[in-house]
């Protein structure tokens, strides 16, 4: 008699490919809420920075934030720095050791600005400042220079509050553009850039930051000009649908320089 195949399993079999499923269910769920927790996280912190962005451009009538750019880390990127670092494959290993997996990049128009938007950010209640790392007063030894916070970010889940880790980077518009060149260059060359190159983007990196010196001094003295052609004057301040007309001398403390 042939023998007749079936779907049945035994008793143990079915106990196994249940644990299975059952593990992979779990194990899919605890994935997705570790990558929205990042997601959820990035979104608090862009609202932060967009209700600063709005509250200078309202009461200063002037805005320091030029672009605000931020992404989380693919899990093929996550993994590969895993097993580069040497990192254990699991979940609170990479939340522990992997500080970039979500990352906002803020571009000002001055470096006064980076610096004042850093203070106005570690100063939020809810946010714990982890790391700090100033490559502006100490550039990488590439010429690379930008300001890096590593934050904090409570996220309020269903059933539970995930502290998430963000980086942040603030650079001017010098700074993010040689770094953007700089990485595709590195990029097309697989990192195995020729000696004269670098030497010659450290050349660039250096003129970068002197071009952000003088556009800051000739922001500062156009500052200055404008305060004095504005001594004697009246300012309007609107708050809601009002419109108030008072003495610049008595609204400038208040004003941005």
């Amino acid at each position: 008699m042939k023998p007749v195949l079936t779907n049945s399993m035994t008793n143990s079999e079915e106990s196994k490919h249940g644990l299975g499923l059952a593990q992979i269910k779990q194990l899919k769920t605890e994935l997705t809420r570790f990558m929205m927790s990042y997601k959820f996280a990035l979104d608090e912190l862009n609202t932060k920075i967009d209700i600063l962005k709005q509250e200078f451009q309202y009461i200063h009538d002037y805005n320091p934030i030029e672009h605000v750019k931020s992404r989380v880390k693919s899990p093929e990127s996550i993994l590969n720095k895993v097993y580069r670092k040497g990192y254990d494959l699991s979940l609170s290993a990479i939340k522990k050791n992997i500080k970039d997996i979500a990352g906002i990049r803020i571009t000002c128009s001055f470096i006064k600005d980076i610096y004042e938007l850093s203070n106005m950010l570690q100063s939020q209640q809810d946010l714990e400042v982890l790391e700090v790392k100033d490559y502006i007063e100490n550039p990488k030894p590439n010429g690379y220079q930008s300001l890096h916070l590593i934050l904090q970010v409570p996220v309020f889940m269903s059933d539970r509050v995930e502290n998430v880790c963000i980086e942040v980077q603030i650079r001017t518009i010098a700074m993010d553009f040689w770094a953007s060149l700089e990485h595709k260059i590195y990029y097309k060359y697989n990192k195995a850039v020729p000696e004269r190159l670098k030497n010659e983007l450290k050349e660039a990196a250096v003129t970068a930051a002197q071009l952000d010196k003088k556009m800051e001094s000739i922001h500062q003295e156009m500052s200055a000009i404008k305060d004095a052609s504005h001594s004697h004057n009246v300012e309007k301040l609107q708050i809601n649908d009002e419109t108030f007309t008072l003495p610049y001398d008595l609204l400038k403390p208040f004003m941005n320089k």
